[in-house]
C-alpha cells in the first residue's frame, strides 16, 4: 500500500519533488516523532523512549538520531563554534579583531567571556545565519585550551544511522507487518526499513505495531527470521541502555565470562550511560550489576570492574599538568620502579581520572621512563587484569581504534565472534562509526566495509553493510 507523500515499502526516499516544502520545515505529520529542539511542536507525536542515554552533565544538547556524547570520546559538533570562541579569546577578555561581533578599532569591547550574549552572534542550534559568510575562525590549539580530546571530537557527528525524514512509525509497521504476513518474508524490506531508521525512530515500532494489530513485533520476528540476522535485527530494537545491560547479563551469565565484554561496554560509556545501565539491570533482573559481576570474577580484575560500574570518574575538560604529572610518577613508582606490582594505584588513578587528564597522564609517563603505559602493564601484571587495564588504556587513548581493533578480532581467524561484531556495530552507529572506519582502514589496510562483507553472508551482511554505512 503507498501513501501520498510517503517513501515506498522498503525505507527508501520518495521520487523527486514529492515533498511540498512548507515554509519553516516539514509540515505536520500524523503520528510523527516528538519535535526537535527549534522546530514546531508536531501533533500526535510519540513520548519520549524509556531507557535511552540520559542527558550528559555538562555536555551540551543531543543530535537528532544521535547517542549522546560519550566521555572521552566525541562529543556533538555544538562543541566546535564553542572551542573555537574560546580558544580566540585575548588576554584583555575581548575578541579578536575580524571575528563577528568584535568591536571595530576604537569601539567599547563587549563584556568578556563568558558574560553578555553577544547580540551579533547567531545562537547555537538557531539554524544558519543569513546575510555574508563570517571570517573562519582561527585553528584550535587543542593542548592550549587543554581540552584533550581526539582530533575527532571536532568533527561533529560522527554516525553513519541518522534519523529519516518524515518517517511514522504507524505507516512503518504496516511495512514489517507486509513483510511477514503470508507465505515467507520479504527480509529485503525488514533491512532497507531497519537499516534507515534511527535508534529512536525503531524503539517505537514495538509499541506502534502492538498498537495496530495486538501482536507483539520481537514475538512475531523471532517467528520469521533465524540466526545472525534474527539477533541482529532484535538488537537494533533495543534502546542503547537496555541493550547493553542486556549484553552484560549475557557476558555474566553465559557460558564462562566475557571478560573482554565487560570492559568494553564499562570503559567505553559515560558517568550517566552507566548509572542508567545499572537501573536497567537491577529493575530488568533483580541483582545490582556489581553483585552481579563481584559474585563472577575475583581479585584485582573484579576490583577494576567494580570501579568501572560505579559510573563515577571524573569528566571534566580541563587538565592540570601538575597533577598529570604527580600521577605519571605514581604510576611508574607503582609499577617499573619497583618489585612487584601495587594494582591498586593503577585502578585508582585509571578509573577515577578524567580521560583528557589521563591522555595527558600517559604522554607524561612516556616521557619520564621512555616506555608507552601499555607495555609497563603487560610487563607488570597477567591474565583478565593485564587485559582489563590494557583496553581502559586504549579505550581512553583513541575511542574509534580501540572498537576497530576490537571488530578485527572479531573477524580474524576461524570462525566469526558475532555477538561481538553485532554490539559494536549496533552501538557505535550513531556514535563514532565513521572514526571506527578511518582507524580500520589504517590499521588492517583494508576497509571495514571489505571486512564485513568477506566475513558475513546473507541477509545478515546486507544489515551489517547498512550499519557500516559505506566503504573507504
Amino acid at each position: 500500500m503507498s501513501y501520498p507523500g510517503y517513501p515506498p515499502a522498503g525505507g527508501s526516499y520518495p521520487p523527486a519533488g514529492q515533498y511540498q516544502q512548507a515554509p519553516g520545515g516539514y509540515p505536520p505529520q500524523p503520528g510523527a516523532y516528538p519535535p526537535q529542539a527549534g522546530y514546531p511542536p508536531q501533533a500526535g507525536g510519540y513520548p519520549a523512549q524509556a531507557g535511552g542515554y540520559p542527558p550528559q552533565a555538562g555536555g551540551y544538547p543531543s543530535q537528532a538520531g544521535g547517542y549522546p556524547a560519550q566521555a572521552g570520546g566525541f562529543p556533538l559538533h555544538h562543541v566546535t563554534p564553542l572551542i573555537n570562541v574560546l580558544c580566540s579569546v585575548q588576554p584583555g577578555g575581548g575578541m579578536p579583531q575580524g571575528y563577528p561581533g568584535a568591536p571595530a578599532p576604537g569601539q567599547q569591547p563587549m563584556p568578556a567571556f563568558p558574560g553578555a550574549p553577544n547580540p551579533s552572534m547567531p545562537g547555537y542550534g538557531g539554524g544558519v545565519p543569513t546575510g555574508p559568510t563570517p571570517p573562519a575562525a582561527p585553528a584550535v590549539n587543542v593542548r592550549h585550551c587543554q581540552l584533550h580530546q581526539p582530533l575527532g571530537a571536532l568533527k561533529g557527528y560522527r554516525g553513519t544511522i541518522k534519523d529519516f525524514p518524515g518517517a511514522d512509525p504507524l505507516r512503518d509497521v504496516e511495512v514489517l507487518r507486509k513483510a511477514m504476513k503470508g507465505f515467507g518474508t520479504d527480509e529485503n524490506a525488514i533491512i532497507e526499513l531497519l537499516g534507515s531508521r534511527s535508534n529512536k525512530q525503531r524503539v517505537p515500532l514495538k509499541a506502534a505495531y502492538k498498537t495496530t494489530y495486538g501482536k507483539d513485533l520481537v514475538s512475531d520476528l523471532k517467528s520469521e527470521l533465524r540466526g545472525n540476522f534474527e539477533d541482529l535485527v532484535l538488537a537494533m530494537l533495543k534502546t542503547p541502555t537496555h541493550f547493553d545491560a542486556s549484553e552484560l547479563r549475557e557476558a555474566i551469565s553465559g557460558a564462562g565470562t566475557d571478560e573482554a565484554c565487560l570492559i568494553e561496554i564499562l570503559s567505553s560509556r559515560s558517568n550517566a550511560e552507566i548509572q542508567e545501565i545499572t537501573k536497567i539491570y537491577k529493575a530488568e533482573y533483580g541483582k545490582s550489576l556489581e553483585d552481579a559481576i563481584s559474585g563472577d570474577t575475583s581479585g584485582h580484575f573484579r576490583r577494576l570492574l567494580v570501579s568501572l560500574s560505579q559510573g563515577n570518574r571524573d569528566e571534566r575538560a580541563t587538565v592540570d599538568i601538575s597533577m598529570a604529572k604527580q600521577d605519571a610518577q605514581k604510576l611508574y613508582a607503582a609499577g617499573e620502579k619497583k618489585v612487584g606490582t601495587d594494582e591498586s594505584q593503577f585502578n585508582a588513578i585509571l578509573c577515577a581520572r578524567s580521560k583528557p587528564h589521563l591522555r595527558q597522564v600517559f604522554h607524561e609517563y612516556q616521557q619520564m621512563c621512555g616506555k608507552d603505559i601499555e607495555k609497563s602493564i603487560c610487563g607488570e601484571m597477567s591474565g583478565n587484569v593485564e587485559s582489563g587495564m590494557v583496553a581502559v588504556v586504549k579505550c581512553i587513548k583513541n575511542t574509534p581504534a580501540y572498537f576497530a581493533e576490537r571488530l578485527h578480532k572479531s573477524m580474524q581467524g576461524a570462525g566469526t565472534k558475532d555477538r561481538t561484531l553485532i554490539r559494536i556495530m549496533v552501538s557505535r552507529s550513531e556514535v563514532d562509526m565513521l572514526d571506527i572506519r578511518q582507524e580500520y582502514l589504517r590499521l588492517y589496510g583494508k576497509s571495514l566495509y571489505t571486512a564485513i562483507s568477506g566475513d558475513t553472508s546473507g541477509d545478515y551482511k546486507k544489515l551489517l553493510l547498512k550499519l557500516c554505512g559505506g566503504s573507504d
